[in-house]
């Protein structure tokens, strides 16, 4: 083995993705540029993956080279690739704060249909975990914390524009009284 490949390195996690229970895609991102380029070598190692993993109740899965770290729920499978010498330690946290992570973002709903209608906020969870690669942060509170922070930004400009909207129907409602 290259000593190359063992020097110690922040770029753990290779990809991260999220299969629905026929194995489509639903989200993906691939952090290493040179291991699948093309979408297509994409979908093809997602699809060996998940059949190698669906019916499975391990947790770890050594495939294509790859260590893989994976964990499903109701009809979603949850994947974190590294490196054949990752420390699959590290793997399985960054996986179980994603899976955490959305939990709460969900209420508790990790499942498909709840998953595409909070698509913006799992993309926040993902970016908030890793970042090229490198984990950013594996404490599921300190990325809600995060997160919550900038959805509550957006909420307050929803309950604004929603006190402007009231605001403007009483005054109608009072103009036309008169």
């Amino acid at each position: 083995m290259d000593s190359m490949s063992l020097e110690p390195s922040l770029y753990t996690v290779k990809a991260l993705f999220i299969l629905d229970n026929d194995g489509n895609r639903l989200l993906s991102k691939y952090y290493d540029p040179e291991l699948y380029p093309s979408v297509k070598e994409q979908n093809n190692f997602e699809k060996n993956v998940f059949n190698k993993t669906h019916k499975a109740d391990n947790e770890i899965a050594f495939l294509e080279g790859m260590t893989v770290v994976y964990k499903s729920s109701v009809d979603l499978f949850f994947y974190v690739v590294g490196s054949p010498q990752e420390n699959e330690l590290m793997l399985m946290t960054v996986l179980n704060c994603l899976f955490d992570s959305l939990s709460q973002i969900l209420r508790k709903n990790v499942e498909r249909r709840y998953l595409l209608e909070n698509m913006e906020g799992v993309f926040l969870v993902v970016d908030e975990i890793i970042d090229g690669g490198v984990i950013l942060e594996s404490d599921p509170q300190q990325v809600l914390q995060k997160v919550n922070y900038k959805s509550d930004e957006s909420s307050l400009s929803e309950q604004s524009v929603a006190q402007v909207i009231q605001s403007a129907k009483e005054q109608i409602k009072w103009s036309i009284l008169k």
